[in-house]
């Protein structure tokens, strides 16, 4: 793996045999080794230069080798509105061996992957893993979130493991598959349908803080020569869709480019907090960024909420109560989620959509508005949500599994006593 010195718009180049990588020509007549030449991009040709992505792979085959494409399914999916606010409990193991493909179960979805705008979050719970299947993305890229047990991804550009506490960021169109370093593995998958992520700016925070460029890591070439039957899926339009290969598409033995998978470790997020009164605006926890429609307003703002010291004086220190005219879905990696201290246990998802009054549960409340305001390190936790300008729609089977008690943890809140 190497690290990326400054930023999603750094050049990178790997090669699995020496030799293998062009260094005159983007698209030499004759590629060394009879490789042919492909191009990937992330953009549009004509996007500025520091935020163009795109990348050239030097391959075994051409990826255009394939028949016609043909729906998994013949039920297309369908989405309800609500202005409800709902939470799930954490998604259960299978009974049978499943797959990180086949064991993904669409939750919340905004936007359209037409219009290229929007997020889609889902959850997955495996139990084996993807060999003789291949997976791509068309509607946008992913960002994979381990909740439960490590993961091996084979990416045409190279392999990446992750662990719960670490990312990875899968760029739209990229084949690849998911295998288990565990027994099992459970997480959060979130589409970024939009403009791809990229690291918010700091403003007055200045030259540091939040994510490091330099702490997201590239992988190094790798390539796969299998000559046998390969299922190769892609989700288009909302549906998965497949065709059936003689060989493993992942056979890219050199690239270059501003467009590759990468992975972060969350643990190395700097924390920016507020050091004399108020709980800072979520905002502040922003670790990755898709520009939305205006200035100021994110397509998708991925935020986390790691370990951190609360010192600031006469201040309620949970989230307060608020109305917000983004939409949040919130999941949980570990420990406990400071507003909200019962049933939401790590695995689980909450939505709140745009104007869905909201805020800490009954006992959260209490414990803030008595605390003895001393420094206090909140140590066991990791949260994060996908904030959205777009509200949230619910999938059929989200639709059906949301606990059915969830608005019960605003009741019983005393009345204010005006003297």
């Amino acid at each position: 793996m190497s690290a990326m010195l400054h930023g999603f718009g750094n050049y990178f180049e790997s090669e699995a045999i020496a030799g293998a990588l062009p260094h005159a020509r983007n698209s030499p007549q004759r590629p060394a080794f009879g490789l042919y030449t492909e191009q990937l991009s992330g953009t549009a040709f004509t996007a500025p230069r520091a935020d163009n992505r795109r990348s050239w792979v030097y391959r075994l085959r051409p990826s255009a080798m394939h028949g016609a494409f043909t729906p998994l399914s013949d039920n297309a999916p369908r989405w309800h509105a609500t202005p409800n606010r709902l939470r799930w409990s954490p998604k259960t193991m299978p009974d049978d061996a499943c797959d990180w493909l086949d064991s993904l179960e669409p939750m919340l979805a905004n936007g359209s992957c037409d219009q290229q705008a929007g997020v889609m979050v889902s959850r997955w719970a495996a139990t084996r893993d993807m060999d003789h299947r291949i997976f791509f993305n068309a509607d946008g890229e992913l960002l994979l979130v381990p909740e439960q047990g490590a993961i091996r991804i084979e990416t045409e550009l190279g392999v990446m493991t992750i662990a719960p506490l670490e990312i990875a960021l899968i760029p739209r169109g990229l084949r690849f598959r998911v295998k288990l370093i565990d027994t099992a593995s459970r997480g959060y998958l979130v589409e970024n349908r939009g403009q791809p992520f990229r690291l918010p700016e700091l403003g007055p925070i200045g030259a540091n803080g939040l994510a490091s460029p330099r702490d997201f890591e590239t992988p190094s070439a790798w390539y796969e020569d299998r000559e046998a039957r390969f299922e190769l899926v892609q989700k288009y339009g909302d549906r998965l869709w497949h065709v059936m290969l003689d060989h493993s598409p992942l056979d890219v033995v050199a690239w270059h480019g501003t467009l590759a998978p990468c992975r972060y470790d969350l643990r190395r997020f700097n924390t920016i907090n507020s050091v004399s009164f108020d709980h800072p605006d979520p905002s502040l926890f922003t670790l990755l960024t898709s520009p939305g429609p205006a200035p100021g307003t994110a397509n998708a703002d991925f935020v986390i909420f790691p370990p951190r010291w609360m010192v600031a004086e006469d201040t309620f220190r949970p989230p307060w109560f608020h109305r917000n005219i983004m939409s949040e879905a919130m999941g949980l990696i570990s420990g406990t989620y400071d507003a909200k201290t019962d049933g939401f246990a790590p695995g689980a998802l909450s939505l709140h959509n745009q104007m869905a009054a909201h805020g800490p549960d009954l006992p959260s409340w209490q414990t803030a508005s008595t605390a003895d305001l001393q420094p206090q390190r909140i140590a066991d936790t990791m949260a994060f949500m996908v904030e959205s300008c777009w509200p949230y729609q619910l999938h059929d089977a989200a639709l059906a599994s949301a606990q059915p008690d969830y608005d019960a943890i605003w009741s019983g809140f005393p009345k204010a006593k005006i003297i």
